[in-house]
């Protein structure tokens, strides 16, 4: 299908959302006309951001109201787009029919329009990495658009945990399958990595959980991730401009999935204290990380670490088509915590003593 271009009209499904956010900026900065998609336009506290963009006081920006569980909410949002950036997801993904039942509405919305040409549809690295047995990452290190975790472990299962990840996997599946049958549109795929950077509103703070730990890392709370996976990460501005990137590139084909993260990874307790590190200015009283995983997790520690740090993350695909340079962790955690103090209001845990600009 044909690319999406500057002034073309794009809508964005979870507009007010951390990534959705900075999708919608990166549009309107391009010349896009953008119809952003949000459950409530008249709540100020998650819409008043994009409300305060220059491309709403002008129209080129305009507020939708749409509910992924309201069949036909996108209906009349979709008609005259060209370009579609799905990011909207649902709360809970243990339940693998109502993720189908959401991903036909918003195809069956898609069919309807008779202008979409491309979706960019959000997954994760979730559906590229997520592993019932860490033996598998030794068996298979490299960490590209090409693997999928294991679908024949008989453990992966929504009840093991694995639902948010077999869910990304379907919603691929769905808007792949639906794309070449309509013949249309084009369903093109990215997997972000663990979004860090600034936010924009201050309810984005809790929207997502890399911006939401570090809020908690400042507050004094620095918790060990799950089988002391190292944060792999992408700064969500150039994950806005992946997804943009791919809206746009006349290379890509129905199908294709592209991973956007910078291959930074970075262990949770180093990053933590990155913090005083990279802005001693706000005196951060560094916490002890806590670890609360079962004793039988604490004795592979070691094993689990060797196996992450074995793993050899690549982008080569996303920076071929988009030209993308990531940004550094560093500038993204610097901007993730200045945001927080200063859009959101979070108090930071001082050290003993420490007085602000003294």
């Amino acid at each position: 299908m044909a690319a999406v271009s500057s002034g073309s009209t794009v809508a964005v499904t979870g507009a007010a959302g951390f990534v959705g956010g900075w999708v919608v900026r990166g549009l309107l900065d391009r010349g896009y006309r953008v119809r952003a998609c949000v459950r409530d336009p008249a709540d100020p506290a998650r819409t008043g951001f994009l409300k305060a963009m220059p491309g709403f006081a002008s129209g080129r920006l305009t507020l939708h109201a749409a509910d992924l569980d309201q069949p036909g909410c996108f209906d009349t949002v979709f008609k005259g787009c060209q370009g579609v950036v799905h990011l909207s997801h649902l709360s809970d993904y243990r339940d693998q029919d109502r993720i189908r039942r959401v991903c036909a509405q918003v195809i069956a919305s898609l069919d309807d329009s008779g202008s979409v040409r491309r979706v960019v549809v959000t997954s994760s690295i979730a559906a590229v990495i997520s592993e019932m047995d860490l033996q598998e990452l030794v068996r298979r290190p490299v960490l590209d658009e090409d693997r999928y975790p294991d679908l024949d472990n008989p453990k992966r299962t929504p009840e093991r945990g694995q639902g948010y990840s077999m869910g990304k996997l379907l919603a691929e599946q769905c808007f792949t399958d639906a794309a070449a049958n309509s013949g249309t549109w084009d369903a093109i795929t990215c997997c972000p990595g663990d979004n860090v950077g600034p936010i924009q509103s201050a309810h984005q703070k809790d929207m997502g959980p890399w911006q939401h730990l570090i809020e908690g890392m400042l507050m004094g709370q620095c918790p060990q991730t799950a089988v002391y996976r190292p944060w792999m990460t992408v700064d969500v501005r150039d994950d806005a401009d992946c997804h943009i990137g791919l809206l746009e590139s006349t290379r890509v084909k129905n199908g294709e999935r592209y991973l956007a993260w910078s291959t930074d990874a970075r262990r949770v307790e180093d990053l933590c204290a990155d913090i005083a590190r990279l802005l001693p200015e706000i005196g951060h009283d560094t916490p002890v990380v806590s670890d609360d995983f079962p004793d039988r997790i604490r004795a592979r520690e070691a094993e689990m670490r060797a196996i992450w740090a074995g793993c050899d993350l690549r982008n080569d695909r996303i920076r071929a088509l988009t030209g993308i340079v990531f940004r550094p962790l560093d500038t993204s955690l610097r901007d993730c915590v200045e945001s927080l103090l200063s859009v959101a209001g979070v108090e930071p845990r001082r050290r003993a003593g420490f007085k602000p600009g003294v």
